[in-house]
């Protein structure tokens, strides 16, 4: 049927996805709302495929839970029943400048927001955008070989990825 999507993108995606909680220290209405649009624009729309577990004839959707451990990203992959397919250790070190650059643009953004004019406010926002982009494109990167993912999801995990590092 033309304009339906495949078996591979109905299973290879995201049905779930959850932030360990005792990671996130500290978050203000602003963030709480990139959080829940976030988690809300990714479960209607991604592509996720684990590699290693699609090899193993996963086939998802998944439930995903992101959190920090010893200065690493830890992405708990389950299947739809919640078990345990793998648990992926990404380094966060090469992630701490643009999540301090994402943090300092949107500071600036939420503050312009209540005072700024629409082109100071747009101004911004295209260098919030710009920072979020190659962010999204490093994610891609130390993703290769780990999880086939697209650009938007890779973009909204990183949303994910800073609201896992606000220290208030």
């Amino acid at each position: 049927m033309a304009g339906s999507p495949s078996d591979s993108a109905n299973t290879h995606r995201i049905a779930h996805i959850a932030l360990d909680e005792e990671t996130i220290l500290w978050r203000n209405a602003d963030v709480e709302q990139e959080r829940r649009v976030a988690i809300y624009d990714l479960i209607e729309e991604n592509t996720f495929r684990p590699c290693r577990s699609a090899e193993r004839g996963a086939k998802g959707p998944y439930r995903l839970q992101l959190g920090v451990r010893d200065g690493r990203l830890a992405m708990k992959i389950s299947d739809e029943d919640d078990n345990e397919l793998e648990t992926l250790l990404i380094g966060l070190a090469r992630f701490r400048r643009p999540i301090r650059e994402y943090f300092a643009i949107c500071d600036s953004y939420y503050q312009a927001i209540r005072k700024a004019t629409p082109a100071e406010i747009e101004t911004i926002d295209m260098a919030r955008r710009g920072i979020h982009n190659n962010a999204a494109e490093l994610l891609l990167e130390r993703l290769d070989g780990k999880v086939e993912t697209d650009f938007p999801t890779a973009r909204r995990l990183f949303t994910l990825i800073c609201v896992l590092h606000i220290k208030g």
